[in-house]
């Protein structure tokens, strides 16, 4: 809107009238819960809301430099957002089923997600910085600081003239494991409350066998687990507006209204997920 005449849209405060708003809706969705279903799927819609500001948080980690990082123009793997949240999902998704289907164990396929998110970005960044240095010849040089955080690296005589900088710093490379690591455990996190949800309703409702609903359970609980995953990105990434290069990027101080925004997404369509099991 800066170009209109208007303010300069995405800044860091917060609007205390919305996130009020968002408390408000996240009670009632909790009620509304409680009230079909009693306390025993309260526990997973709260799961499932801390899931959803679990990813929010972990996005804002991942670097991302859109289409001026794919011309060396700025730090960050040349894709959008939500495209780069989602695939770290994914991964992390695949890696907690998994590690759920063949423990059963809560806390060991929460790590797994979270390990496979964590290792998808890992390689993802690793695979870029090699394009980056010798594909395109630019060193890793951020444009938002001077020094890398963790090396203590220099980048201004490495950054070009007319750039943001170049390549993926290592504050932003560990950013994206960082980031990749929590958004897959939230991710999992919801997927395995989904699917103790409805391999509990979903013999009832159908009248069926456990295991006869199993496939079922599972395929329906990952199907709503990666809508909630982009849900989530998407919101993350209005937030961010643009590009991002990691935890010392000053568009990271926005946060905060991305995990209040993913919580409040989260609950109300935890809400309906779990209404179309217990409320027939």
């Amino acid at each position: 809107m800066s170009a209109l005449g208007g303010k300069a849209a995405g800044g860091e405060g917060i609007n205390w009238q919305g996130v009020a708003v968002g408390i408000v809706i996240i009670i009632i969705a909790l009620g509304i819960t409680f009230a079909f279903g009693s306390e025993g799927l309260v526990i997973p819609l709260l799961g499932i809301i801390i899931g959803g500001a679990l990813i929010g948080f972990g996005v804002h980690f991942v670097p991302v430099g859109g289409a001026p990082a794919a011309m060396g123009q700025a730090p960050g793997i040349a894709t959008g957002v939500a495209m780069l949240a989602a695939g770290a999902g994914l991964a992390g998704l695949f890696g907690g089923a998994w590690a759920f289907s063949a423990t059963g164990d809560f806390l060991t396929a929460v790590l797994g997600g979270a390990v496979g998110g964590g290792m998808m970005m890992a390689i993802t960044c690793l695979m870029v910085n090699l394009t980056y240095v010798f594909a395109m010849g630019v060193p890793a040089a951020s444009g938002k600081v001077d020094k890398d955080p963790i090396t203590g690296y220099s980048f201004p005589e490495y950054k070009s003239q007319g750039t943001e900088g170049h390549g993926l710093p290592f504050i932003s490379y560990v950013g994206g494991v960082v980031g990749g690591f929590i958004a897959g455990l939230g991710g999992t996190l919801i997927y395995i409350e989904l699917l103790l949800v409805y391999s509990a309703g979903l013999p009832v409702l159908l009248e069926a066998s456990a295991e006869a609903v199993a496939p079922l359970a599972v395929s329906l609980a990952g199907i709503l687990a990666i809508g909630f995953f982009l849900i989530n990105a998407v919101l993350s990434a209005y937030n961010i507006t643009g590009t991002i290069e990691g935890p010392h990027d000053p568009k990271f101080k926005r946060v905060p209204r991305a995990i209040i925004g993913c919580a409040v997404a989260s609950a109300f369509c935890g809400l309906i997920s779990i209404l179309i099991i217990v409320a027939f």
